[in-house]
């Protein structure tokens, strides 16, 4: 009967996003290291930018942080040629070949500029409108995106090439950092549905991979709750509804969403002061961005009337006892997995613990008992901890695509992997893993 149960619900959460979004199945790719780049995973590119390599990444121009703090004068222009050459139009067409339907952007905190504090932090200006010139290629080939909050203020995870900076100083899980990410929320929701760059973004991600040790990530229970109050506070200020909050509030929205956006302070006690104070410090950092979008002071409607999808990784990333995004939903939520087994402590290196483990696996239901469902697999790979041959690779690429598709689908960590994925093109996978051209995506 709970098996039952489960499946009833999981097919319900399923459909509630599709109605909400999503296409009914999730087959997607990370658009891995464009906005936020890893340098492990283009190595040569990296070299040739001015960066360096090193056993302890906080000790060398590792990350992004180092090479802009290295290079202050350069680096936008670095920067500038990385994306437009690593994310194109080529990228798109192969996608839509491949029969892919959403993406997973990895963004950071430092997108919205007016976030970042010059005189400690050091980043490359200028990603806001490659992101807008991504989102509008996607977009125009029918591809859905997720906003990835994959980089947050002050780290979230120490030594991290994905935080962005490289340092065992993890300051985010404090007050003043989880109001910059909050900030960063309401532009990235108010953005959502109004700017037509963004008209095929259906969810936003609070934070990519969290301290897993939950007694080491104080207040991230209030800050899920405060994450999706921010977003919905956003979309009833724009006039969309949001059945699920009876806030009693009656506004009429105003062609400047600005000037909605003021009506915060007007907002129900259901929202706290905190989340009030994020959606007014927005306002001038979307006043700011006015030279690319327009329609901040002149929008007719929004984009879409459906709220967006707000996003957590599951509970089950974190031990000790963590806090349940499902306590926090409001509206459509979905779930985020991540699962590579060459790290080790998955199961047996060998072939036959690989494919037992994955055919075996509980995670979808695990998480769906707590709540924590429809869940997708956001990152996933083929790398293994032993000598694979294509043969093998093939066979491991079938197996985790069928595994992660009784949840909500899955979206693989790197784009050279798609081909080989998806086709029966007899390309050595082994070529894919091991070219020197854009090795890592």
């Amino acid at each position: 009967m709970r098996s039952l149960l489960l499946g009833l619900s999981l097919a319900s959460s399923l459909l509630a996003i599709a109605n909400a979004g999503f296409p009914p199945k999730i087959y997607g790719v990370n658009l891995g290291s464009w906005l936020v780049l890893e340098p492990w995973m283009l190595p040569a590119e990296w070299i040739a930018m001015g960066g360096e390599q090193c056993d302890d990444c906080s000790t060398c121009i590792d990350s992004e942080f180092a090479l802009a703090k290295a290079y202050p004068d350069t680096v936008d222009e670095k920067f500038k040629k990385h994306w437009e050459s690593w994310f194109s139009q080529d990228d798109v067409d192969q996608f839509v070949e491949l029969g892919l339907n959403t993406v997973r952007i990895p963004l950071g905190y430092w997108i919205i500029e007016d976030l970042v504090d010059r005189s400690t932090e050091y980043f490359p200006r200028g990603g806001f409108s490659q992101l807008r010139r991504g989102l509008q290629q996607l977009g125009k080939a029918g591809i859905v995106a997720i906003l990835d909050h994959h980089a947050l203020p002050g780290v979230q995870d120490p030594q991290q090439q994905f935080t962005g900076r490289c340092t065992t100083d993890v300051e985010f899980y404090t007050p003043y950092n989880y109001h910059r990410a909050l900030v960063w929320t309401a532009v990235m929701t108010a953005l959502s549905h109004v700017d037509p760059a963004f008209s095929n973004v259906v969810a936003i991600e609070a934070v990519n991979e969290p301290i897993m040790d939950a007694n080491q990530t104080p207040g991230y229970g209030e800050f899920q709750k405060n994450f999706v109050l921010v977003v919905r506070a956003v979309e009833l200020l724009l006039g969309i509804p949001v059945p699920e909050l009876d806030s009693g509030l009656h506004i009429q929205v105003n062609t400047n969403i600005t000037a909605s956006l003021n009506f915060a302070t007007h907002l129900p006690p259901v929202f706290p002061s905190e989340v009030k104070e994020a959606v007014l410090d927005a306002i001038p950092i979307l006043l700011k961005l006015r030279p690319s979008v327009k329609e901040i002071l002149h929008f007719s409607s929004p984009n879409k009337n459906e709220t967006l999808i707000t996003n957590f990784m599951d509970i089950n990333w974190q031990f000790n006892n963590p806090p349940n995004p499902a306590d926090a939903a409001i509206g459509h939520q979905i779930y985020d997995n991540h699962l590579y087994y060459s790290f080790g402590g998955v199961a047996d290196a060998t072939e036959d613990a690989y494919l037992r483990h994955n055919c075996n696996l509980d995670r979808i239901q695990n998480d769906a008992a707590l709540g924590n469902s429809p869940l997708y697999f956001g990152e996933w790979a083929l790398p293994t901890q032993f000598p694979a041959s294509d043969e093998f690779l093939y066979k491991w690429a079938d197996a985790q695509k069928r595994a992660y598709s009784q949840g909500a689908g899955w979206i693989v960590s790197f784009f050279s992997y798609c081909p080989m994925l998806l086709s029966t093109n007899p390309l050595s996978v082994l070529e894919f893993q091991d070219r020197e051209v854009r090795p890592g995506r």
